[in-house]
């Protein structure tokens, strides 16, 4: 019987940033892409997640999306059977961070959502240059299908995020924590530093991806989310 696998979206990121992911699981698991317009909280997000998914499954968040998941084991324990992390952070609000995402939002507002993606994109991926000049315009059409407001709620949600930390002992079921190698937002070390807290978690290292590692490297992803749910 194939395993229910839920894949969590992050910051502007919407079903298509998942790509033919779902397609390579397919073997293992009936998938389905949650993202999140509409909402401006964390918990309300995984509230959501948990009114439209199956009664038992897999919940897999990148960035954000971890956020929520993290949200949804401490929610809802029972009905996770696994928990993939991917790109995702569990640290609190750190200093600058409200001042970066308000200028982020002003830019948003004023310049619109291209400008935002051609000033807040170009970090966030890894360091192979053509691979990057090859997923701008993917990117950039992905975040120009959202809006500001979409945006700002997303931004409060992220600023108002509940601490996880006395969640990541709890964690009994099989835990995947990935990060690529270049990602400056959430770091391999990062990983290993959520490893520590999480009892027989997996961490997986994609090498030359960035924060953006499901679009950027979906193979080595693909292989690693379909290791994770074997094990579930």
């Amino acid at each position: 019987m194939k395993q229910s696998a839920v894949l969590l979206s992050g910051l502007l990121c919407d079903e298509a940033f998942w790509g033919d992911i779902p397609q390579r699981l397919a073997a293992v698991a009936e998938t389905q892409v949650v993202s999140f317009r509409g909402f401006c909280s964390i918990p309300a997000m995984a509230r959501h997640v948990l009114e439209i998914a199956p009664e038992r499954f897999a919940v897999a968040g990148h960035s954000m999306g971890g956020r929520v998941a993290l949200e949804i084991m401490r929610a809802a324990p029972r009905r996770i059977t696994g928990l993939a992390l991917l790109n995702t952070g569990v640290h609190a609000v750190r200093d600058g961070e409200p001042q970066s995402r308000s200028h982020l939002l002003r830019v948003a507002y004023e310049q619109g959502m291209s400008a935002l993606a051609a000033e807040w994109l170009p970090p966030m991926l890894g360091g192979d240059a053509a691979r990057a000049a090859e997923l701008m315009p993917r990117l950039c059409a992905m975040i120009e299908r959202f809006t500001a407001d979409t945006y700002a709620g997303q931004v409060s949600a992220m600023l108002n995020r509940p601490e996880v930390l006395t969640v990541l002992p709890t964690i009994a079921v099989p835990t995947l924590l990935l990060s690529g190698s270049d990602d400056i937002w959430s770091p391999v070390s990062q990983q290993q530093s959520i490893r520590r807290r999480i009892p027989h978690a997996t961490l997986f290292e994609i090498h030359g991806a960035g924060h953006m590692a499901p679009l950027e490297r979906p193979d080595s992803v693909a292989i690693a989310l379909r290791e994770w749910l074997l094990k579930v």
